[in-house]
């Protein structure tokens, strides 16, 4: 007769999972976290110390700098920047990256404001050839998507084929669904050159992003502008706010949410008898972010008008559009099946083929977020300014989002990363830009500034992983 093994049984299966049941004290939860500190994970800490470090510096160098009007305009302008970063981390799940995504949204926008300013005759805007060219390649997308059965890339599409086709009128909401729409039959593309015809991503969007800067320039023309400042609702997005009343609404359902999902978490696998971390250390963390939250949203209900005729108050809009993304994005990536084949497929794409897993699905779909999403970030940056040119989502925008990932946590490398990191890591980019242009820096101060962030933001990443690594061993 065979002895049962047991938890308390080095030999037996169930020794395996025993920490699953293992409850911690508050120190012993503490010395672990620090024993996977010194392993390697890291994971947005550098960023949070270096945008606290950061944060301290400008404050003492510029008297303007932590002004409540240069805070929310600190956001605004970062906003566009950071939600194409959300969509990146997704990409950059799977080790691969998109160099396109700049000028993408570039595209996305200037569709945008063609629309709004020919009054929804894109044929007219276009012309007749650049037009069935554009809806042509609508139509070509959303049989790509079909095919690969993304079936929001064949909706969105079909959608975008409508409202050119039909010259539906000028509407800041119909707007804003054709960029998104145009944004995601561009993912589509992209993800089926990467995946089914396995082109490596570094050359397709390098392609692609040499091929949107044209397209961009042919839709608006050299020197060309086209303004959407005039369209209240899209000058809004990233210029308007919310009223005292809706900043609290925010604030109560933003951190009010957050304490449930974290409590009822924390609670359910103390029900089960899972590990869990110790509930002070929960009460702790669920209690810091709604003091942080709420001293915020006073700080910017406050007046912080110059102008002694005019009153501004209230959480800018780009503060819960950023809400919201992040929130869908970390519960695609962390609750759904959708989110555990991304990350599977980043850290092991031969297995999770072997485990049924649709690898070549996974890895298009990757791409159609990040574009989607590009779209999303290139309302809010064309709405800051107020207009669309031809330099929409060049310069630095890409480089800019990329980093913001990267410098956040994720990782370069794949398989590690949340949605969170962009978030972080555009506030670092965004404190780095404000700061130095409040100092009158030059823009190549700011470059060479930001390059060296993003260096030693990878630095980190590379050393990190191969701690990891050793620490495995």
């Amino acid at each position: 007769m065979t002895d049962t093994p047991t938890a308390k049984d080095p030999g037996g299966a169930i020794s395996d999972f025993g920490i699953d049941t293992t409850s911690q004290s508050s120190g012993e939860a503490v010395r672990d976290y620090l024993a996977r500190l010194r392993g390697g994970e890291l994971g947005s800490l550098p960023a949070l110390f270096g945008l606290g470090a950061l944060v301290i510096v400008f404050w003492l160098l510029s008297d303007s700098f932590l002004t409540l009007d240069n805070t929310a305009n600190l956001l605004a302008q970062g906003a566009g920047k950071m939600i194409i970063a959300m969509g990146l981390v997704f990409v950059l799940l799977l080790g691969e990256i998109d160099l396109s995504a700049g000028t993408a949204s570039g595209v996305c926008a200037a569709v945008m404001a063609m629309h709004y300013v020919r009054s929804g005759n894109l044929l007219g805007g276009m012309g007749s050839t650049v037009f069935y060219v554009f809806v042509l390649g609508l139509v070509v997308a959303a049989g790509l998507a079909l095919y690969m059965r993304i079936w929001v890339g064949a909706v969105m599409a079909a959608i975008a084929i409508a409202i050119a086709m039909l010259g539906v009128a000028p509407n800041a909401w119909i707007e804003m669904l054709l960029a998104v729409s145009v944004g995601t039959a561009i993912g589509v593309v992209t993800g089926f050159l990467v995946s089914k015809i396995g082109m490596p991503s570094f050359v397709v969007t390098l392609a692609l992003f040499i091929t949107w800067q044209g397209v961009i320039l042919q839709f608006i023309g050299e020197g060309g502008v086209l303004g959407i400042g005039t369209e209240p609702t899209l000058f809004a997005v990233a210029n308007g706010n919310l009223s005292v009343l809706g900043s609290w609404l925010l604030f109560l359902v933003a951190a009010g949410g957050y304490a449930l999902v974290v409590l009822g978490e924390h609670f359910s696998r103390l029900k089960r008898g899972l590990v869990t971390m110790p509930t002070p250390l929960v009460l702790g963390k669920v209690a810091g972010v709604t003091v942080i939250s709420a001293l915020a949203t006073w700080a910017l209900t406050l007046n912080r008008s110059s102008n002694d005729f005019v009153t501004i108050r209230g959480v800018p809009y780009v503060v819960p559009i950023v809400l919201v993304v992040l929130v869908i994005g970390t519960y695609a990536l962390n609750r759904t099946r959708y989110g555990r084949h991304v990350y599977a497929v980043g850290g092991n794409a031969e297995a999770a083929r072997r485990a049924g897993i649709n690898v070549s699905k996974i890895r298009a779909s990757v791409f159609v977020v990040a574009s989607s999403l590009a779209a999303l970030g290139a309302i809010v940056y064309s709405s800051k300014v107020g207009s669309v040119d031809p330099q929409a989502g060049g310069l630095n925008t890409l480089l800019f989002a990329v980093g913001a990932a990267v410098i956040g946590g994720t990782s370069l490398f794949g398989g590690r990363g949340k949605v969170f990191h962009a978030v972080v890591g555009g506030l670092v980019l965004a404190v780095v830009e404000n700061g130095l242009g409040l100092l009158k820096q030059p823009a190549a101060v700011v470059n060479i500034v930001t390059g060296l962030v993003l260096l030693l933001a990878a630095t980190v990443d590379a050393l990190s992983r191969r701690r990891a690594a050793v620490s495995s061993r």
